[in-house]
């Protein structure tokens, strides 16, 4: 399992960089808003891409509890794993 929240993380890094226009470096622990500097318009932004890029639906209420790369990248394997 923890190959694939690694790659994970890394395909959340790679959207967060093309979504903000600028290189993002990003590890499991990184605070969302805090280290990427992203505001919610911009997760909005991020997540529709990793939405079509998973060919998944990130439901808006889960996001609440999403502050790190990590948790998102979990969220995101948690919801493949049952698709």
């Amino acid at each position: 399992m923890e190959l694939v929240t690694d790659l994970t993380v890394r395909q959340i890094g790679r959207t967060a960089s093309v979504v903000m226009q600028r290189n993002v470096e990003v590890t499991p622990e990184s605070d969302i808003g805090r280290d990427l500097g992203v505001d919610s318009l911009t997760l909005m932004n991020i997540v529709m891409e990793l939405e079509d890029v998973f060919e998944l639906s990130i439901p808006l209420d889960r996001l609440a509890d999403v502050e790190t790369v990590g948790d998102l990248a979990g969220l995101i394997n948690e919801l493949r794993a049952r698709a």
